[in-house]
């Protein structure tokens, strides 16, 4: 369960356990591969005799679930698609092993960096192997008008949430942030406050309706809002409006990433989150304004 919660940066209990039976409100298979894929990715750290209190807090298993439902979501539910979850998930154990060891010297964490990866090299290989590609998923964002109603908007404030997985419904994104509110109400806030704030950037830059209501520009912006306003920064004001800054930041990061991966078919995940808040986290050395939580 904490490495279910740990994709929004919770160790709390019941936080993986409301994301996960959100997930599997979605659908049994995203339901059942972020199972699998937390499993076999925590199972392999167990393996290689990683720090037990790190798999305690969840922290090898996070991207292993967002790697499951990657690979089920664009690859679809098949036989291959089983077998490349085992291989995917074990490497996200040893990619976060590798990036924890580069990026500790500067304070930093791998983040959600060994899902992006992985699920991104495997997806964009699979039209290469028939025995693996079946056509895959042809969802993505649509385009539309800038005129942004009421039901756009309380769309696109849950489906913000509930994009970090990967799914596109609103009522998933509650479950999330009623699981979230477990974690804290500092942590709670932060995602309320980092989904306006992906509304609001995305609109104001002119990104279409109907790409806006899907929570396509906004998940990363609810990361990022955690992320820098509750977890690794302290509670300070000063900090407070440095991660809503940074959610604004990774708002238009996402269009920009989602424009360098589209002529080969990439995909964003969460790279601009990822980007944002490893940018935001290693400059508050330099920064005396801002302070590191425990400092």
């Amino acid at each position: 369960m904490r490495g279910i919660g740990q994709v929004d940066l919770q160790p709390a209990l019941l936080t993986g356990v409301f994301i996960l039976a959100g997930l599997w409100v979605a659908g049994w298979e995203v339901g059942l591969f972020a199972t699998l894929g937390t499993l076999i990715a925590t199972a392999a750290a167990y393996a290689f005799n990683v720090d037990r209190g790190s798999i305690a807090l969840g922290l090898q298993g996070y991207s292993g679930c967002l790697t499951g439902i990657a690979l089920v979501v664009f690859l679809g539910n098949h036989v291959a698609t089983y077998i490349l979850a085992v291989i995917a998930c074990i490497l996200t154990t040893i990619l976060t092993a590798t990036i924890s060891t580069l990026a500790t010297p500067y304070g930093l964490t791998a983040l959600t960096a060994p899902f992006c990866l992985v699920s991104g090299a495997m997806v964009l290989g699979a039209p290469s192997f028939e025995r693996i590609w079946h056509g895959g998923s042809t969802a993505g964002p649509t385009s539309g008008d800038t005129g942004v109603t009421w039901s756009d908007l309380w769309h696109a404030f849950f489906n913000n949430v509930s994009q970090i997985f990967l799914v596109g419904k609103w009522y998933v994104g509650l479950l999330m942030l009623i699981g979230l509110a477990f974690a804290g109400v500092r942590v709670l806030l932060a995602a309320v406050l980092g989904s306006v704030v992906g509304i609001f950037v995305a609109w104001a830059l002119g990104a279409p309706t109907a790409v806006i209501a899907q929570g396509i520009y906004g998940y990363n912006a609810v990361l990022v809002a955690i992320a820098v306003g509750a977890v690794f920064l302290a509670n300070t004001v000063w900090n407070a409006c440095y991660a809503l800054f940074g959610a604004g930041v990774a708002t238009g990061l996402t269009a920009s990433i989602t424009s360098l991966f589209k002529p080969f078919h990439g995909h964003t995940f969460t790279w601009p989150f990822i980007l944002t808040t490893w940018t935001l986290v290693a400059a508050v050395t330099l920064l005396p304004r801002l302070r590191r939580a425990g400092t």
